[in-house]
């Protein structure tokens, strides 16, 4: 069943209502879209609509916090991380500050809001910042217990969410582990390292490719930092060749993660599928992603390129 991840944060907020007292809910006046708006309606007097100022969201969101409070503050990612940056760098991570930033409708696939609204530089943005942990859920059982699983971690943290139905990718067994890549399926020829809903199109990918015979390894990366280090140089060692995939600028985010961890560790062929330098443009999702080159058959043209190199 397809849900969105913003759709799975407000189910998640909803529980913690329930379970604990110390988390409190901020919005920048889109409460309805971000889904906070579901904590707000089971615990109205811990939830706070600051108004279309995002850097007083986050400011707000630091206060709370020195007062023994888990704050969530939301809006969407290109407000957050860019209008916000300052503020979250300086008041929120430099002191540390137990603050859980959720920004939703990250990357192309908010459509037809356009470029300007298009969050593609968010991941590279986010993991710059010291002490900054950094969470990209791949569906709504992820995005869910990623959101529960921040509430009890002491420190910063941006979790990234989207504003399109995705299609599941785990079922009700999956537990998530902050900072532990999952390996979703076996493969020796090359391995395919996705986060977010390039997860699922990395395992269409896979069966595109194992029918013309090639064995395709595919990792989630949902925590892009800390990253998964040990995941990603035992994939290096055992299958020679890595393609990377992302709803997010090829620089800085993902792909380039996994090359500072192959270069320092293990260098391999890798190749990079994600939106090339250049902002996004107004359009229906999966036409931005067939347009922007992040569909499985693009992810299958990178992995030939990297089986090339391998030596």
């Amino acid at each position: 069943m397809a849900k969105a991840t913003r759709e799975a944060y407000g189910q998640a907020l909803k529980k913690l209502s329930a379970t604990n007292p110390k988390v409190v809910v901020l919005d920048a006046d889109l409460s309805g879209s971000t889904k906070t708006v579901e904590f707000k309606k089971v615990s109205p007097e811990r939830f706070f609509n600051v108004g279309i100022a995002e850097q007083n969201l986050i400011g707000t969101a630091a206060g709370l916090s020195l007062v023994g409070k888990i704050p969530f503050a939301s809006t969407f990612a290109m407000f957050a991380t860019g209008r916000a940056f300052e503020i979250i760098r300086n008041t929120v991570a430099y002191p540390s500050l137990n603050v859980k930033i959720a920004a939703t409708h990250a990357g192309l696939t908010v459509g037809e809001d356009g470029g300007s609204h298009q969050a593609i530089e968010d991941i590279s943005l986010m993991r710059t910042i010291p002490g900054m942990t950094l969470i990209n859920p791949a569906d709504a059982r992820e995005a869910e217990q990623a959101v529960l699983k921040a509430a009890e971690f002491v420190g910063p943290v941006y979790i990234r969410l989207g504003r399109m139905a995705v299609e599941d990718v785990y079922d009700d067994s999956y537990v998530f582990e902050l900072g532990k890549g999952v390996q979703l399926k076996e493969g020796s020829d090359l391995t395919i390292i996705a986060t977010g809903l390039m997860v699922q199109q990395s395992l269409k990918a896979a069966e595109i490719l194992k029918e013309e015979g090639i064995s395709a390894r595919v990792i989630n990366i949902h925590t892009i930092k800390p990253i998964d280090r040990d995941i990603i140089i035992n994939a290096a060692k055992e299958t020679k060749a890595i393609v990377t995939a992302e709803e997010h600028s090829i620089i800085g985010g993902l792909g380039s993660a996994v090359l500072e961890v192959l270069s320092d560790e293990y260098p391999v062929p890798l190749k990079r599928v994600g939106v090339l330098d250049t902002f996004g443009e107004s359009g229906k999702p999966k036409d931005l992603l067939k347009k922007y080159k992040l569909t499985p058959e693009d992810i299958v043209e990178q992995a030939k390129k990297a089986l090339k190199l391998k030596r």
